[in-house]
Formats: structure tokens, sequence, C-alpha cells
């Protein structure tokens, strides 16, 4: 049989590796888990109480509405606000999807068609590059690495070699899996790009709270004039440590946001409604959540940093942001490629990780670490990391 749609999504590469943990755990191996991206800080002790409470109204078991119930919105509406300065019109200007990657995929399912363009960063989070395939666009993938000056100008040139012209560029910073981060002047930019060129922009703000060492990301609509010609994707999944919620919101360009309800008017009821009044609650009521997740991630990203420095593991930056730290392969390793010295590591050290490659091609020299493990579970997996490079030293 053939299904046209999806025939030319690759195989999810990260099934190689977490086959492979599943079977070294059936066998009673203790592998620490740094490869999939799924934070295990507890959600908020006020979200877990509302939702329960919620949950008992039996009126809060019926439909909900596609676009979020109005507090919800208006919550939202109020943390842009407070954090980023920005106005937003809970009626026109915001919509909450079922996370992040519903609200993207679908949001690309209005923005493009068959025949139209998207410029992709690569490597990238993996829906940013298959949800425009998805809807039948050409993506463009646009290298982003430590080795480009200006990712910008490459973005530039990116759109005037691609054809067809690019109706919709989709960015995200701080960036998953790179770390890559940008300054407001690289949105100042692209927002001035978009007007002249009359190109959609869409930012996923996954990692708006997780930032460190006095960097902090900014808004693409704190940018005036970006609801013009933008929207941005926010979620409690990193910021409030809220995964399994799949709550997120799109924000911004009225039009767009309103191309994306007729859509979703079609497909959804919306999140269970005890998951909204729950939302609406912690981001009222514990707006200060997001520094508690923050400085478990900032501890746990200095001892695996530190740690890898120590066993001479070199070319890691410190991320400025993020839950990830993007690692270079070791030179010695390097000709193994990334999915095959990820197997290595979880044969030889007891770690997964995830190969770079599954975030596109130009990943293919790195490994992603993500921090969702506690540090001391960090520091075993450094030990065993060094337990095999050790061991590979010595047979050579």
């Amino acid at each position: 049989m053939e299904f046209r749609r999806i025939g030319n999504i690759p195989p999810y590469v990260f099934a190689v590796v977490d086959s492979l943990k599943m079977e070294e755990r059936r066998r009673g191996e203790d592998v620490i888990d740094l490869g999939f991206g799924n934070p295990d800080i507890p959600s908020p002790d006020i979200a877990v109480e509302k939702l329960c409470e919620a949950a008992r109204n039996s009126k809060n078991h019926r439909y909900s509405s596609s676009r979020g119930i109005p507090k919800l919105r208006k919550a939202i509406t109020d943390l842009y606000a407070r954090n980023f300065g920005v106005d937003l019109d809970p009626e026109r200007e915001a919509i909450v999807t079922i996370g992040a990657k519903e609200g993207l995929a679908h949001l690309m399912w209005v923005l493009a068609e068959p025949g139209d363009g998207v410029i992709v960063p690569s490597p990238s989070y993996p829906i940013h590059l298959f949800a425009p395939n998805l809807a039948g666009a050409r993506v463009t993938q646009v290298e982003l690495g430590p080795h480009v000056e200006d990712f910008f100008v490459a973005l530039q040139q990116a759109y005037e070699r691609s054809w067809p012209r690019a109706r919709a560029i989709i960015t995200s910073f701080p960036h998953n899996p790179t770390t890559y981060s940008v300054d407001k002047g690289f949105f100042e930019r692209l927002v001035e790009f978009a007007k002249k060129n009359d190109v959609f922009l869409v930012h996923d703000f996954a990692y708006a709270d997780i930032y460190f060492d006095g960097y902090r990301p900014p808004s693409l609509l704190e940018v005036p004039g970006a609801k013009d010609v933008g929207v941005e994707l926010y979620t409690l999944t990193k910021s409030f440590s809220m995964p399994g919620w799949r709550v997120g919101f799109v924000l911004g360009n009225p039009e767009m946001i309103a191309a994306l309800q007729k859509l979703k008017s079609y497909l959804d009821y919306g999140t269970f409604q005890p998951i909204q009044i729950a939302s609406i609650v912690t981001m009222n009521e514990a707006p200060d959540y997001p520094k508690v997740v923050r400085d478990l991630y900032k501890v746990r990203r200095d001892v695996l940093c530190d740690g890898l420095e120590r066993i001479a593991w070199s070319g890691v930056e410190r991320p400025k942001g993020t839950m990830f730290v993007w690692a270079p392969i070791p030179e010695q390793y390097r000709h193994l490629g990334s999915v095959e010295f990820s197997v290595r590591l979880v044969k030889q050290a007891k770690v997964a990780v995830s190969p770079g490659v599954g975030f596109g091609p130009e990943g293919d020299g790195f490994v992603r670490f993500a921090l969702v493990e506690n540090e001391q579970r960090i520091g075993q997996g450094l030990r065993g990391i060094k337990r095999a490079f050790d061991a590979d030293l010595a047979l050579s």
C-alpha cells in the first residue's frame, strides 16, 4: 500500500538508540537516559491540585473549545505583558493548541500548500522540518552551526536562491538542538526582511524561560510591527515543566490566528477543560515556577559540561539557553557518524544520547545531551563515558 503524504518522511533515527536502550535495560543494565528531551522535573503542585479539583466537576467533562477557553487566553496574554512587555488581544491574537507540535503542524496547513516554499534551520527539531513537508511545501534548509558567522545573512541568501520563493520562515531561539541564541536585533532584521518580501514568520519560543548566565531570550513579538507578519508559539511544557499536559499557544498576527482557528474548529474540541483550568491558575498564581525549573537545569548543565571537560571531551560550548547540550563528537570517533557513536555510548558507557543526524544532515557530527536526569545520575553517566573512552584508548 502507498501512503503518499508520509512516504518521504524518513525513519525516526532516535528509535535506534531508544530500542537499544530498552534492550540493555531488559538485560538488567542501568542506562542513563540523556537522549529524549522529556522533562523529569515535577509540574507545580498548584497545577496538580487544581486539575484534581476541576476534574471532579462533571460540567468540565463536556466538550471544550478548539480555540481555548477565554480565561486561558487571557492568562497567556497577561503572562506576555508581564514577561515581555507585549500587548496581545486574547480574542484576536491568541489561540490555545494541544501542545506546540500540534499548533505548528496545523499552522503549516493554513500557511503553505503544495508548491509553496518554507525556510527552516538545519539541524532543527524534527517537526520544524516535517510540518511544512506534511503540508506539501518545499523545504529549504539553512545550515545553523558554530561556523555560521551570521545566520540572518544565511537566511537571506537561502531566500534569494530558493524557488519557489519562501512563503514562510520557521525559527526557534534558543534553538533545539544546537542551543544557538539570538538577540532582539536579529528579530528586528528578520521582521524588516519579512515585511519587505511578504513572508510569514513563525517563531517557536519553546525555551522562552530556560536561559542562563545573564542572557534573556527575546520574544519575536517584542519587535514593533512583528504582529503584522508573524506569530510565536509558547508552551507550558518546559517553562512550567508540564510536558504531558499538552498546553501550547499561538500568539500574534490576528489573520494567521483566525485561519488556524477556522481549521482547528473542524479538527478538535480543545484540551480537556480541567487541564485548561489548571493551566490558568498555574500561570496566574505560580509565575515564579519557571525560575525554579531554570535553576535546576543550570546546575545540571554545569555538572555535565564540567564533567565532559574533565574527561577531555573537547569543543563543547556551555549553552546560554534550552535544556540541552550540543556536543561535537570527539575526533577519534567522528568517522563513526552520530548514530553509530550513540549506539557505542549505550553499549559501552550505558548512556543514551540523541544522534545529531536525527535533527538534519548538518547534525551528523554531533550528539545532543538532554538535562533530564539529576546531577547524581549525570555524574554516573560521565563516569561511564570516561570508562568507555579509557578502554578504547587502551586498545588503540
